[in-house]
């Protein structure tokens, strides 16, 4: 008998194109016994709304949720945990475009490995759904973790899209506390905390690069280039980047919020770890032009699949000079 897994879908002002691919990959999986739960966080254009209503017309597994004022993305998907009620969720995107056996492939690999959270693999697409990376795992650098590993805590476990976790994780995440800047963070956090992780090689659904995405698995020269045309190419500009998208939103605001959790859960062995880190965190925010804490870096960041993005994040870190000189570049 299949088990009732409830998937998650934040709206705002979606193409109505990606809207209907994404929700009818959904509505396909060979795992039947789905709740789709779709909040639009008050989208200024109508036709998403008239969209939804038009599916949840024909499909009774679809529920919509309106909130009375934007709630913001994050927030979002935390009112969407709070009205979940399945044994099983996943969260997802509303442009991508989920394969037939996703959630199958999933929930088999949790069970089998008795595990709180699964992460899959997947293509980057464009917006005519053309693949233009095979595999999104080696294009990004992806952490692969097998049960319990400190990288869900210093990085993330698999983007939220991707995901497929316990209700017993999201118990022990709700009600999100200020500090959470990502819930698939979060997410991932809390089930290495509890039963482990586990990921899937296989690629299971598209994910859509396109430039109105919130987030987009933009490359890190795709990004360079957006500061760039904003705030200049000086050695200043660069610390300031290295200093507020870099160490504190990609890194130390991550490590911060495990640490919050951490007290909630009691874990006074990660409590600890994730202290050691936020000061490693801190000491290289303060260094301008090297910074010889090489040890701590290896001790907290390094791990499987990782060896390209490590490079890249030991110049970042460590070397600033040289750092700054590939900014200029790029």
């Amino acid at each position: 008998m299949e088990e009732t897994v409830d998937v998650l879908m934040a709206t705002y002002n979606t193409k109505i194109e990606y809207l209907k691919k994404q929700i009818e990959s959904i509505l396909n999986q060979t795992h039947k016994k789905i709740n789709l739960l779709i909040s639009d966080d008050c989208s200024p254009n109508k036709e998403v709304e008239k969209t939804l209503e038009e599916y949840a017309k024909k499909d009774k597994r679809i529920k919509l949720y309106k909130p009375e004022h934007n709630l913001g993305y994050t927030k979002n998907f935390e009112y969407l945990l709070q009205q979940s009620t399945a044994q099983y969720i996943s969260f997802s995107d509303h442009d991508d475009i989920w394969y037939p056996q996703k959630i199958e492939k999933s929930l088999q690999k949790l069970k089998k490995d008795n595990v709180d959270l699964v992460y899959c693999n997947c293509h980057q697409i464009d917006e005519k759904d053309k693949i233009i990376r095979q595999d999104y795992f080696k294009y990004k650098n992806m952490p692969l973790i097998n049960k319990h590993s400190k990288l869900a805590i210093s990085r993330y476990a698999g983007i939220g899209c991707s995901q497929l976790f316990t209700k017993e994780v999201k118990e022990k995440a709700l009600p999100f506390f200020k500090s959470v800047i990502a819930h698939d963070w979060l997410i991932g956090f809390i089930a290495n905390e509890g039963k482990g992780i586990s990921y899937i090689e296989e690629p299971l659904f598209g994910y859509r690069l396109h430039q109105s995405n919130v987030f987009g698995g933009r490359s890190l020269n795709q990004n360079l280039f957006i500061w760039k045309e904003k705030n200049g190419s000086t050695f200043e500009s660069y610390l300031k980047y290295r200093k507020e998208k870099v160490i504190d939103k990609a890194y130390l605001d991550g490590a911060k919020m495990c640490l919050e959790y951490s007290k909630k859960l009691e874990d006074a062995k990660s409590e600890k770890w994730i202290k050691s880190l936020i000061k490693y965190y801190e000491s290289i925010k303060k260094s301008k032009y090297i910074n010889f804490h090489f040890i701590s870096f290896f001790r907290f960041l390094s791990g499987k699949n990782l060896t390209k993005k490590m490079i890249k994040e030991m110049v970042i870190f460590h070397f600033s000079i040289i750092g700054y000189l590939r900014f200029k570049k790029d």
